[in-house]
């Protein structure tokens, strides 16, 4: 078995270590997070180890990292594969990716996912259960589906993304995708029938700018 380390100890790290110890061939040495008060609460079995920047890495350690801020995931990520690590994907068993998809390093798929033909993924991607992508799109680096997220086809979704859960991606066009820009958050529920820029925080169906005369309008 494979020795793996779990960068997190909250919830998503709890599910994480299930699918881990239930069907994979890696062994968890440790846990690494700023506080160790969620890793008490779960009950881990293996140790608490701290921050992993005080861990001395040898070098090609594999590493989960079970973070869905985005932001948070793309800081760890970029100074562990500074000191050599790898981040091997796990893909639930119930899952299915199409073997014409690409999916990249760092990948969580919990249960009942569904990626399929002609999509291709970038590292640290996180989609939580009973989420899809559907064909041709294309998803950037850590990004984050919370539960039950709807990708349609034909859609684009730039860097470092979160959409919340139950929201609602419509589907773009050939040559014309619909396109979530760079850094953009859907807020749960939402239903995206055109494209958000980059940055924007939008909400509601359809979905709009969060802006304090929007949430009016919609109140």
């Amino acid at each position: 078995m494979q020795d793996v380390y779990i960068v997190g100890s909250s919830g998503f790290a709890c599910e994480v270590t299930e699918y881990v110890e239930s069907e994979s061939d890696f062994n968890i040495k440790g846990y690494f997070d700023l506080s160790q008060a969620d890793y008490e609460k779960y009950s881990f079995d293996a140790p608490f180890l701290g921050s992993e920047d005080s861990f001395r890495f040898c070098g090609g350690e594999a590493i989960i990292l079970a973070v869905s801020d985005v932001k948070v995931r793309k800081s760890i990520y970029e100074k562990l594969y500074e000191k050599g690590c790898s981040f091997p994907p796990i893909v639930h068993s119930s899952s299915f990716v199409s073997s014409r998809a690409k999916l990249g390093e760092g990948s969580i798929l919990c249960p009942f996912v569904t990626v399929t033909a002609n999509v291709e993924i970038g590292k640290n991607f996180q989609a939580n259960i009973y989420s899809y992508v559907a064909h041709d799109c294309k998803i950037g680096d850590n990004v984050t589906f919370a539960p039950s997220v709807k990708c349609n086809g034909n859609v684009v979704i730039e860097d470092n993304v979160y959409i919340g859960t139950g929201a609602i991606i419509f589907q773009g066009r050939t040559g014309k995708p619909l396109v979530i820009g760079e850094g953009a958050t859907i807020a749960a529920g939402s239903v995206v029938t055109k494209s958000v820029p980059g940055k924007k925080v939008v909400f509601g169906n359809p979905a709009i700018e969060f802006t304090k005369e929007n949430i009016k309008r919609r109140s």
